[in-house]
């Protein structure tokens, strides 16, 4: 019987995206990417496919998430930076042989060297947690309402209030929740 894994939480940011790989970060943690071949399947949905994966090279993937997740926090707190972030993310920025490339529909895509590696994609995750902790990037860095959740994301709503990671998990936990919470304090008072 095939292993079960929690699905994965895609959103429209990839360096966010990668540290939802870990989500539930303050509560009970759910990892998303708990094997080399659950991190090879993840760099596929998100275009950057690989050959194979290592269990040295998840080690390294889960580094970098770590060191995205605790830099983005930061910024999205307006705190300093953690140096050990910054190294990480920059040294996994250089390493790898990424290409940016134009498609025919005008977007961008990744080209990953022909011997592709996940060093090479983990080079283009973090060239994109730079872009988004540096501020190049429309839009502002959060952290989710969601007490056990408090994930960073990356806001571009058009007022910049976004609460929730994503509306669909947290937002709508959050929300049944406080629904829940009302129906039983109603039916109380009404006793």
């Amino acid at each position: 019987m095939p292993a079960v894994f929690p699905d994965f939480r895609l959103g429209s940011v990839l360096a966010t995206s990668f540290t939802g790989t870990l989500s539930e970060r303050h509560g009970v943690p759910v990892e998303r990417i708990p094997t080399p071949h659950r991190l090879v399947d993840w760099l596929v949905v998100n275009g950057l496919a690989v050959d194979s994966c290592t269990a040295v090279q998840l080690d390294l993937a889960r580094e970098l998430r770590e060191s995205i997740h605790a830099a983005a926090t930061a910024a999205a707190i307006q705190d300093a930076l953690p140096a050990s972030a910054v190294r990480v993310i920059n040294d996994s920025s250089v390493q790898g042989r990424a290409a940016a490339i134009l498609t025919p529909e005008g977007h961008r895509r990744w080209r990953l060297s022909s011997a592709s590696c996940v060093e090479d994609a983990l080079s283009v995750i973090a060239a994109d947690a730079i872009s988004i902790i540096s501020g190049e990037r429309d839009g502002k860095l959060a952290l989710c309402a969601s007490p056990t959740c408090q994930a960073a994301f990356f806001d571009t709503s058009q007022s910049r209030t976004r609460r929730w990671c994503d509306m669909n998990t947290c937002g709508n936990r959050q929300k049944k929740a406080r629904f829940n919470a009302n129906r039983r304090k109603n039916s109380r008072s009404a006793e």
